[in-house]
């Protein structure tokens, strides 16, 4: 019986989420760590006014993320797999000991500043649910304009994409494929034109930073981001790391690999729900759960009897 913790990524969030964290020394130890190394306090990340911050928001997500797979580690809990949502791949790749924890804060410190100051304005992203890739690309392509471009971005299930770009050409796209008799299509809680070609610097400087960090074979297998596969290799987790921003999301993909690996117990780390339900919905036979809506002293014991069968 394996386990898979999943992280989740940048539109999870919610106002003072840190509150909600299990209480106990191993949180504590992250909280008070990651204090000390940004020179303030995490607390004062994760108000509604600071979660404007795209900074402020994936570096919350990065301690959320750590904090909790080390209050797991600490009752006997050890996943036989470990995938993070897009910025969640960072909490991942600590929790698999491939980078330490002070030199992630630092990168993700840095992804933070470089997404917001490449696009400051009038980016973002969207979702439509209940649409296939294919016909999503359609109404993208016909809707292309090089003045507010969009691209498709996330693929988090077959109905369920992500698009990237302009605000305006995200809403063209949006409204088109309303017409089609859709389920959704909205915008995202996200500020940046994350997973496209917009965001190609960032990837650049950030894979030049992450050559400058120790990097380590992973202890817990770490499924990529970008081509959905396993990585043992500690360069090709720093390349994942660093081209994922400007890269589509391959989540399906990824948690489907984890699934056909032997996982019949998935686990999201908090905040939201929001990969949880996809892995319900995605393998139905599997067990699926969430700290955010089972509690850790819950998920916490499952995890343990699953572990012991």
């Amino acid at each position: 019986m394996k386990v898979a913790f999943l992280f989740p990524g940048q539109g999870s969030q919610r106002p003072n989420f840190l509150n909600d964290l299990p209480k106990c020394d191993a949180v504590n130890d992250v909280i008070e760590t990651a204090s000390e190394i940004l020179n303030e306090s995490v607390y004062n990340l994760h108000s509604e006014t600071a979660l404007v911050s795209t900074k402020a928001v994936q570096l919350c997500l990065l301690v959320s993320g750590v904090a909790v797979s080390r209050a797991f580690a600490t009752e006997g809990v050890i996943p036989d797999f470990v995938a993070g949502h897009s910025v969640g791949a960072f909490s991942a790749a600590v929790a698999a000991g491939v980078i330490d924890f002070k030199d992630a804060l630092n990168i993700v410190s840095l992804r933070g500043e470089l997404m917001e100051k490449t696009h400051p304005d009038g980016y973002g992203m969207g979702v439509v649910l209940g649409m296939d890739v294919r016909q999503l690309r359609a109404i993208v392509h016909d809707e292309y304009n090089e003045k507010f471009p969009v691209y498709i971005a996330n693929q988090n299930a077959p109905d369920q994409i992500t698009i990237s770009g302009s605000i305006f050409g995200i809403k063209k796209v949006l409204e088109e494929a309303s017409k089609k008799g859709i389920r959704c299509a909205r915008m995202l809680n996200v500020r940046t034109p994350s997973h496209c070609q917009l965001l190609t610097p960032v990837s650049k400087a950030l894979l030049q930073a992450l050559k400058e960090i120790p990097f380590y074979p992973p202890k817990i297998p770490y499924a990529g981001n970008r081509r959905a596969r396993l990585l043992y290799d500690p360069n090709d987790i720093r390349q994942d790391l660093a081209e994922s921003v400007s890269s589509p999301v391959q989540w399906h993909d990824a948690a489907t690999v984890l699934y056909e690996k032997g996982t019949n117990l998935f686990i999201e780390m908090p905040p939201g729900n929001v990969l949880s339900q996809l892995a319900i919905k995605a393998f139905p036979d599997a067990r699926v759960l969430s700290i955010e809506k089972n509690g850790f002293d819950d998920c916490q014991y499952v995890a343990l009897r699953e572990q012991m069968k």
